[in-house]
């Protein structure tokens, strides 16, 4: 094999390129290389974005009516009004049964990164009535509502209709972008 590539640079030593012009030439050899993506800085930034969120998280300053509705401060209580009546159309959702908390919360933290790119404005995450779970208790509720009031991207949350999961799931609210 190497004597078959000596052979060949043997026989092309003396070769020039042709010029030629050609837009299509052109185009093809002037095309600029991507920029290359810092996979362990984007990493590096989710895993920051997941930290963040505790579970021992004590809503300060803000509405609250035992968790069946969330409202950032200096936002109007119209838009809870607007979130129970379906006002925004729910433009995606996400499913975290079978999750344990961290997959959870990884999952609800890629999601709504994933919106804002997107403009997605009004999302239902449905976290369960907690039937699966030992004694029968909503485990990701409580957490999952937690965890979204820490989310500077989330303006507001309402317990879902009936129609749309009810107390298994939660209607959200994202700033626009």
């Amino acid at each position: 094999m190497a004597e078959d590539d000596d052979l060949f640079w043997e026989e092309v030593k003396d070769v020039k390129p042709l010029k030629i012009k050609s837009k299509l030439i052109d185009t093809v050899i002037k095309k600029p290389k991507p920029k290359p993506i810092a996979q362990q800085h984007i990493q590096d930034e989710k895993n920051a974005l997941i930290d963040s969120l505790s579970d021992e998280y004590i809503a300060n300053g803000v509405e609250l009516d035992e968790d069946s509705y969330y409202l950032r401060n200096g936002h109007s209580p119209d838009i809870i009004k607007r979130l129970k009546r379906g006002y925004w159309t729910i433009q995606g959702t996400i499913d975290l049964h079978g999750m344990i908390s961290k997959e959870a919360k990884d999952y609800i933290v890629d999601y709504v990164q994933e919106c804002k790119k997107k403009k997605i404005r009004c999302i239902k995450i449905i976290h369960g009535k907690g039937y699966g779970s030992k004694n029968k208790e909503p485990i990701l509720k409580k957490k999952v509502r937690n965890w979204l009031m820490q989310k500077d991207e989330v303006i507001a949350y309402s317990e879902a209709l009936r129609h749309d999961g009810g107390s298994g799931a939660v209607i959200v609210l994202l700033k626009e972008y």
